[in-house]
């Protein structure tokens, strides 16, 4: 839970060395030094495995203008950042370095990106959420997190950027595993290999659509599990002959791919979420925080829906969560209560739905917690709960019951951010500064364009 240190913690540089060795025996060969930009892409820097102890020690250059990419790889700027002076240290977290199953002579490690005098870099969004967790353990209070992934997978063999799927079986059907059995079988083994915990792999809605969840971990944790399983089902699906997205819409029109957040409170050990008397389980800290979030969603979209393809997805009656509602196993509402089985409190949760794995997982975690402990601080109530499809009523009824549809494009995102005081606290001036910058610049360059466009210029950049 603690910060880089320039010259390695005690004994750190040996651990490395260590780690190294045995990692080349393994028959690794480099190791991949891996953060999240703001626009939600996995940027990397490597090393021959040879100089980790080197970067854990005095990490690996790069420079702060990657804050301010969009996902073309252009560069936006602000008053306060961008363009091309400065430069970060990048250190790998030791903790997190693991040899890729799918992708032989390669390992892969998260950073915390530091300046170049030793303090954290102030748009570091791994530090930020480690900071989060670390403030509120020291208010008693800790969580477990899990990421679900959902992902499209492509035939390899069609001209770029051309979808076609990669299986034609039914939705949740038996035929999609078969077809695509090899694939799935790795999958399971390469994550097993890694250490990733699976819970289940299933196929999903829409057109070659699959979902691989993994258990819950600590926030930091989940957030690089996240990273990690999306690189490595991109590295398998290559080796399969297929084309693999991550992204919130693959095909325009169609039902998208989300990132759908599971987030619990605990404190002293005990799972807030489900061993109260309040409704469904929760104690009221339980209801107080999934109140924070639920009031938050809105000026939460610009990072959790932060794409213009993300507005493809965000469509009702498909399950994506577009009202700022919550319900008992709601699959229509934004923020879905989690009971789970009769008997598991430990597995009762909330479901953030209108996620996507466009978002920085990070920079999400961390508003999340932000906002659930803010509800908590003004001991906020949920409001009425919703049942069924909330878009079944007129916009009269569902202005009485308080039902708000959450933003329906990126520049009313950007307005919601803008207008609220969440982002300042959760992140201080600069990601906030940085999020506006590179949102708008990916709201213009989409600007005019229809959809079919949008989605086929996002659909294989996550």
């Amino acid at each position: 839970m603690s910060a880089p240190v320039p010259g390695g913690r005690p004994g750190e540089a040996e651990r490395a060395a260590e780690l190294a060795a045995a990692l080349a025996d393994q028959g690794v060969h480099g190791v991949i030094l891996s953060f999240v930009d703001t626009a939600g892409i996995n940027r990397v820097k490597t090393v021959p495995v040879r100089a980790l102890p080197s970067a854990v020690r005095w990490g690996v250059g790069m420079s702060p203008v990657f804050d301010m990419f969009l996902a073309d790889d252009s560069i936006v700027g602000s008053d306060i950042q961008g363009g091309p002076d400065g430069d970060l240290r990048h250190y790998p977290d030791l903790d997190g370095l693991v040899a890729l199953a799918a992708q032989p002579g390669w390992a892969w490690a998260p950073v915390d990106r530091m300046t170049q005098e030793g303090g954290p870099h102030h748009s570091c969004s791994r530090t930020l959420l480690r900071r989060a967790q670390s403030d509120a353990e020291q208010a008693g209070l800790t969580f477990r997190a899990a990421i679900e992934i959902e992902f499209a997978l492509g035939r390899g063999d069609v001209p770029h950027p051309e979808f076609v799927p990669a299986c034609l079986g039914s939705a949740y059907g038996m035929t999609r595993v078969v077809e695509q059995s090899d694939f799935c079988a790795a999958a399971l083994d390469a994550l097993e290999r890694q250490g990733v915990e699976v819970d289940q792999i299933h196929p999903e809605y829409a057109a070659g659509q699959y979902e691989i969840s993994v258990c819950a971990l600590d926030p930091v944790a989940a957030a690089d599990r996240s990273v990690l399983v999306r690189q490595t089902l991109r590295a398998l699906a290559g080796r399969h002959g297929l084309r693999i997205s991550f992204a919130p819409s693959v095909v325009a029109g169609g039902v998208g791919n989300g990132g759908h957040v599971h987030l619990s409170a605990w404190r002293d050990g005990v799972n807030l979420h489900g061993t109260g008397e309040r409704r469904y389980g929760m104690t009221g800290e339980a209801e107080a925080f999934a109140a924070g979030v639920l009031d938050a969603l809105p000026a939460l979209a610009a990072v959790a829906t932060p794409s213009p393809s993300s507005y493809l997805r965000m469509q009702p009656s498909h399950w994506a969560g577009v009202y700022a509602v919550w319900g008992h196993e709601t699959r229509e509402a934004a923020l879905r209560v989690v009971t789970g089985t009769a008997g598991q409190p430990g597995a009762a949760n909330i479901e953030v739905k209108c996620a996507d794995l466009a978002a920085n997982p990070y920079l999400l975690l961390s508003g999340l917690i932000t906002a659930g402990r803010d509800g908590i601080d003004r001991g906020l109530a949920l409001p009425e709960e919703i049942t069924g499809d909330p878009s079944r009523f007129s916009p009269e009824e569902a202005e009485r019951r308080g039902i708000r549809r959450l933003p329906t494009t990126l520049d009313d995102a950007v307005a919601a951010f803008a207008a609220s005081s969440l982002p300042a606290r959760a992140w201080g001036e600069y990601v906030p500064d940085a999020v506006l910058a590179v949102r708008r610049g990916e709201a213009a360059r989409m600007q005019g364009l229809a959809a079919d466009a949008v989605a086929e210029a996002y659909r294989w950049v996550y």
